[in-house]
C-alpha cells in the first residue's frame, strides 16, 4: 500500500439478495451463472410490442433494431402486506414495489433467525437507481392531451369526436392521483424501504449511469468506515426496459443488430438491455466477526475515477478506468497480480470493450514484471443482458 494511501476498514459482505431474468433470487442466480445460461428473450408483450415498434432498419424513426433483452418473470406483490392500499399500486412504480421484496430478502439473509430483533436505527439504504422510471413516461405522456386535440382538428375532425377520441387515448395512461409524485421518484425506491422496514439511518440513491451500483457501494463502504452506519443495504435496481429505453440505446446505436450479446468477442456487435435488482449487505468486518455473522466475501478496497475531457461525454477512456483500478488494488493493498478473475462490464460495445481492455492492459502489464500471469476475465451480461443501474 502507497504511503499516499489511507488505510481503510475492511467490509464484509453478510447477506445477499437479486431478482434477474430467469431465477427469484440469489441462489437462483447464482446456478444460471454456474450453467452458462442464455436469460435473452424476445420482448414480452407486456413491456411492448414487436410489431409496433421493431425496424431492422437502424435509421427508420421512431423505431428500433432490436427486439430482444433480459427480462424479470412476473412477480407477485402482496400490496396490503407492504402497506400499500391497491388504489395507491396503478401509481406506483414497479422498481419501488420490486425494491422492498428484495430488500426484506438481503435483510433476512443478513440476520437470519434474528430478523425481528435487529437494531434497525442504524441500518442505511443506498442503491444505484437512475432519475428516469417506467411510470414517469405514462404520466408525462397523459398530458400530451392538447397535442392530440391540435393534430385532430387540424385533420378535420369533429370536435365531439375529436374528445372523445383523445379521452379514449388518455384512459391507456394512469390517472394522477396522490401517490403518482412519489410514485414516480427513483429517490423513493429507497426512501419506502426505508419506510416500510423502519430503517432509521441513511436513505439515498445515486445515479452514476452504468456505474450506479458501484458508487452506491462505494458510498456504503464510506458509510460504514466514517462509522455512521452499522449495517447498509447498497446495490442496484433497474426494472427499465420499455420502448423509450430501447429508443434511447438504438439510437445511440448502442444495441447488438444480432441479437446477442457478446463482451470481449471479435464478433461483438453491441449490447443487450437487461432489467433487475441486486443488493447486499454490508457491515464493518470486524462487526460481522464479532457477531458470527456468515460471510460471503470481504472488501477490502473500492477505487473510483473520471475520464476527464475526452472526445465526448460518453466516450470511455482506458487511462480513466485504469485509475479505478490502480485506486482500488492501492486502498485493499494487494497487487494486480495477485488477481485472478475479474468480472468486467463487459457490455459487447466495440467502443467500451476496447477501451475497458485497455484499461485492465494497462494496470496488468505495470504489475506483471517478468512474470506471466493468467487471469479470467468475463461479464454476465452475455446471460441477462446490461441492467444499466443494477
Amino acid at each position: 500500500m502507497s504511503d499516499s494511501t489511507p488505510p481503510t476498514l475492511a467490509v464484509a459482505v453478510v447477506g445477499v439478495s437479486a431478482l434477474f431474468p430467469g431465477s427469484s433470487d440469489a441462489q437462483g442466480f447464482w446456478r444460471d451463472i454456474l450453467a452458462g445460461k442464455d436469460l435473452l428473450s424476445d420482448v414480452p408483450n407486456s413491456h411492448w410490442r414487436i410489431d409496433d415498434y421493431y425496424d431492422a432498419d437502424p435509421n427508420a424513426p421512431d423505431k428500433t433494431y432490436a427486439k430482444r433483452g433480459g427480462f424479470l418473470n412476473p412477480i407477485d406483490f402482496d400490496a396490503l402486506d407492504w402497506g400499500v392500499p391497491p388504489a395507491m399500486m396503478p401509481a406506483t412504480d414497479t422498481s419501488q414495489m420490486l425494491a422492498l421484496i428484495v430488500a426484506r430478502a438481503v435483510l433476512e439473509d443478513a440476520a437470519r433467525e434474528q430478523f425481528e430483533q435487529i437494531d434497525r436505527s442504524r441500518i442505511s439504504v443506498i442503491l444505484g437507481v437512475t432519475s428516469a422510471q417506467e411510470l414517469l413516461f405514462s404520466m408525462v405522456s397523459r398530458l400530451q392531451r392538447p397535442v392530440w386535440v391540435k393534430a385532430l382538428r387540424e385533420a378535420g375532425i369533429s370536435e365531439d369526436e375529436v374528445q372523445t377520441a383523445c379521452q379514449r387515448i388518455a384512459d391507456h395512461y394512469v390517472p394522477w392521483q396522490e401517490a403518482s409524485f412519489p410514485g414516480l421518484l427513483g429517490n423513493v425506491v429507497a426512501g419506502r424501504i426505508a419506510n416500510r422496514l423502519n430503517l432509521g439511518g441513511t436513505n439515498c440513491v445515486t445515479d452514476a449511469a452504468c456505474a450506479s451500483s458501484f458508487s452506491a457501494v462505494s458510498m456504503a463502504v464510506n458509510e460504514l468506515q466514517l462509522g455512521h452506519s452499522d449495517l447498509v443495504i447498497a446495490g442496484g435496481v433497474d426494472t427499465l426496459n420499455d420502448i423509450f429505453m430501447y429508443m434511447c440505446f438504438s439510437k445511440t446505436p448502442a444495441l447488438s443488430p444480432s441479437g446477442d450479446c457478446r463482451p470481449f468477442s471479435d464478433q461483438a456487435d453491441g449490447t443487450m438491455l437487461g432489467e433487475g435488482l441486486g443488493m447486499v449487505a454490508l457491515k464493518r468486518l470486524a462487526d460481522a466477526e464479532r457477531d458470527g455473522d456468515r460471510i460471503y466475501a470481504v472488501l477490502r478496497g473500492v477505487g473510483t475515477s473520471s475520464d476527464g475531457r475526452s472526445k465526448s461525454v460518453y466516450a470511455p477512456v482506458s487511462a480513466g478506468q485504469a485509475n479505478a483500478l490502480r485506486r482500488a488494488y492501492a486502498q485493499a493493498g494487494f497487487g494486480a497480480d495477485s488477481i485472478e478473475l475479474v468480472e468486467a462490464h463487459g457490455t459487447g460495445t466495440k467502443a467500451g470493450d476496447v477501451a475497458e481492455f485497455g484499461g485492465l492492459e494497462m494496470v496488468y502489464r505495470e504489475a506483471d514484471g517478468e512474470r506471466q500471469q493468467w487471469c479470467a476475465l468475463g461479464s454476465v451480461k452475455s446471460q441477462i443482458g446490461h441492467t444499466k443501474a443494477a
